[in-house]
């Protein structure tokens, strides 16, 4: 009997609009695998493929055109809080499913609006408070407390992708700059991807487990199966998706999960690589020059870097 050979899985952090970075890091899994582990792999970008980086067009045609060019992976492409609020700004989010409007996500925010620059033109009153605050421009400074780092003009570094379409931040004409074939991965983007039967390697030897692949992780305060309910919905009708953009209450795995231990939850978002048992956080860059774009292969658990030089570069 042929011995059983667990199938492999790339798990790719923050990409952020740095093309080089993205191009550099492929190359390297492509060198680092086995030719037939890297054709059949199931390869899950970990979401926020826009901002900071001056590039987020040229990185969503890298990620469209994949499909067509390794037939045989399969390929995630999970929403970041980013990459909501970017696909909100164009009208591309769905309805709340409790009826209510996207304009209702505003109040939780509100006394923050003029000290962030909320976007007010072109379709505003129908946009979901996150998207409001991505396209805004304020003269305030922020910290993103994740990696440290002081930035102006935009709460999201949202400047950039506008920047990469050709118009100007925060104006009405990206709605039309972006093309027909970029909103539809932005439409068809998952808020979470689970997949059974996947393995690795941990201190008692190869584990067969489930997978959860969701941007910056799970309420640890919440139900596991009422979150993924929510996710697997696209629900908007709150003005903040934890599972898409929490820190603290998501760092860690809900400990209905530990105690189970069997299931994997990957995330990226939090500006860290951290691997602790089956939680793993792989976003080395933070979507930041300066920081390695990384990624994970399982079971091995190998990181590969996009700084990686190997031997045998092809």
């Amino acid at each position: 009997m042929a011995s059983f050979k667990p199938r492999t899985v790339i798990c790719i952090g923050d990409i952020h609009g740095h093309i080089s970075k993205l191009e550099k890091l492929w190359l390297n899994l492509q060198t680092a695998l086995d030719p037939s582990e890297f054709t059949t792999a199931l390869v899950i970008f970990l979401g926020d493929y826009c901002d900071r980086g001056p590039h987020t067009r040229q990185v969503i045609d890298f990620l469209i055109a994949l499909p067509e060019k390794h037939p045989d992976q399969t390929h995630v492409f999970l929403a970041g809080n980013h990459d909501f609020a970017f696909a909100g700004f164009l009208g591309l989010l769905p309805r709340p499913s409790d009826g209510s409007e996207l304009k209702d996500t505003w109040s939780e925010f509100e006394k923050s609006e003029e000290r962030e620059g909320w976007y007010k033109g072109q379709g505003f009153e129908d946009m979901h408070v996150q998207s409001r605050r991505w396209a805004g421009k304020t003269r305030d400074r922020f910290v993103t407390y994740a990696v440290g780092v002081e930035y102006i003009g935009s709460i999201y570094d949202a400047g950039s992708t506008f920047q990469s379409y050709g118009v100007p931040h925060g104006s009405s004409d990206l709605m039309e700059a972006v093309p027909e074939s970029h909103k539809k991965f932005l439409t068809n983007m998952v808020w979470v991807h689970e997949e059974e039967d996947v393995c690795i390697e941990t201190e008692e030897g190869l584990k067969q487990c489930k997978l959860i692949a969701v941007h910056a992780g799970l309420d640890k305060w919440k139900s596991v199966n009422e979150q993924l309910e929510l996710l697997r919905a696209k629900d908007t009708s709150f003005s903040r998706v934890q599972p898409l953009s929490g820190r603290k209450d998501v760092w860690n795995m809900p400990q209905e999960l530990v105690d189970k231990q069997q299931t994997i939850v990957v995330s990226g978002h939090h500006g860290k690589l951290h691997i602790d048992g089956l939680r793993l956080i792989i976003d080395e860059s933070g979507g930041y020059d300066y920081n390695h774009l990384a990624a994970i292969i399982l079971p091995s658990k190998k990181i590969i870097r996009d700084t990686d030089i190997f031997s045998n570069q092809r």
